[in-house]
């Protein structure tokens, strides 16, 4: 750049180098010593003519300049937005390499849990169909633990933090998500709920979606499995509650807790009277729900006693059944079914 400033310093003296020239000149003819046979005029006009040939020469070199330095400005910047994109489809490969390899570890850390309860003679699990899994521990076993201070959150740390946030949402999703591993998820459920800012307003939230205001064939696929969900967080805060003492549970189910303990029950005590006691074939897990509720919040003197063994018949092949007769105190209403 500094060489071009000179070049144009230099063109810029030209005029005033010709008018030196021309006062010479006219000193030269008027002393007449020498005899010029070129004119004035010709020495004015051929000067001129290279003064404008520089002049030409110099703008043109000007504008491959500046296209020179355009080009060299428009590559670096592809240069960078390649690097850019080099490190961003890096980096996504990074994200999607840990993600596998987190997939990987799950699974073979799941595949070493089942091998352990096959090795110790414990059957997979059959599924859910209302009577016992065997996979699934009793509340009792869970209370067991709980009370020996064997319960900890080792293997599921993402639980606590869901507590932790009050994520009612995504503590459905993951324990969806983590269904075959029920067994492990129901001993550590009560432990991470003590980290929940309030366990007992985490537990009713995550009621919400019960009853679906719509259900189609994708969602009613899944319904069953959020129904059985509901019913295992209330039966973990249950588990939770009897192993605290009474100051500690009255703080937990305030009044304004069972307030809206019973208008949710409230909500879904009609949606039961429509409900078939033969088609239930003693596995509802409406009507388990319901009992699960007004026992998990300590609400069934809101409700008759006559309607509530109306509910018994049509859990009677659940597994809770038993305990739930005894809590709600209906043992000796169904005697055969709750003994």
């Amino acid at each position: 750049m500094e060489d071009s400033q000179s070049v144009a310093t230099l063109i810029g003296s030209t005029a005033s180098k010709i008018q030196q020239l021309q006062k010479a000149f006219a000193e030269l003819e008027s002393q007449r010593a020498l005899t010029l046979n070129l004119r004035w005029k010709e020495l004015e006009e051929h000067f001129s003519g290279l003064e404008k040939s520089l002049k030409r020469r110099f703008h043109e070199l000007e504008d491959q300049e500046k296209e020179f330095e355009t080009k060299t400005r428009k590559a670096r910047e592809m240069l960078q937005k390649r690097e850019a994109a080099v490190v961003a489809k890096e980096q996504s490969s990074l994200v999607r390499l840990q993600e596998k390899r987190d997939a990987a570890v799950f699974a073979i850390t799941n595949a070493l849990e089942k091998h352990r309860e096959l090795s110790s003679g414990q059957p997979a699990d059959n599924g859910d169909n209302g009577e016992l899994s065997v996979e699934e521990k009793q509340p009792e076993d869970i209370k067991s633990s709980f009370e020996n201070g064997n319960l900890e959150v080792k293997s599921y740390p993402q639980l606590v933090k869901l507590c932790e946030e009050m994520d009612s949402e995504g503590l459905q999703k993951f324990i969806s998500d983590n269904r075959k591993n029920l067994a492990a998820l129901k001993e550590e459920i009560p432990w991470a709920l003590k980290a929940a800012a309030s366990p007992a307003r985490l537990v009713l939230e995550s009621l919400e979606g019960f009853y679906p205001s719509e259900v189609d064939g994708k969602k009613d696929a899944n319904l069953l499995g959020l129904r059985r969900t509901c019913i295992m967080l209330m039966e973990c805060l249950s588990v939770l509650l009897s192993n605290l003492d009474m100051v500690s549970v009255l703080a937990l189910i305030s009044e304004d807790i069972k307030e809206q303990a019973k208008l949710i029950a409230e909500e879904w005590k009609p949606k039961l009277d429509a409900l078939d006691m033969d088609a239930s074939n003693g596995n509802s897990l409406e009507a388990h729900a319901f009992l699960q509720l007004i026992d998990t919040f300590g609400i069934a003197s809101g409700f008759n006693e006559e309607e509530l063994s109306r509910l018994i018949p049509m859990v009677s092949r659940r597994r809770q059944a038993a305990d739930l007769c005894r809590s709600l105190g209906l043992s000796d209403k169904m005697p055969d079914r709750c003994s």
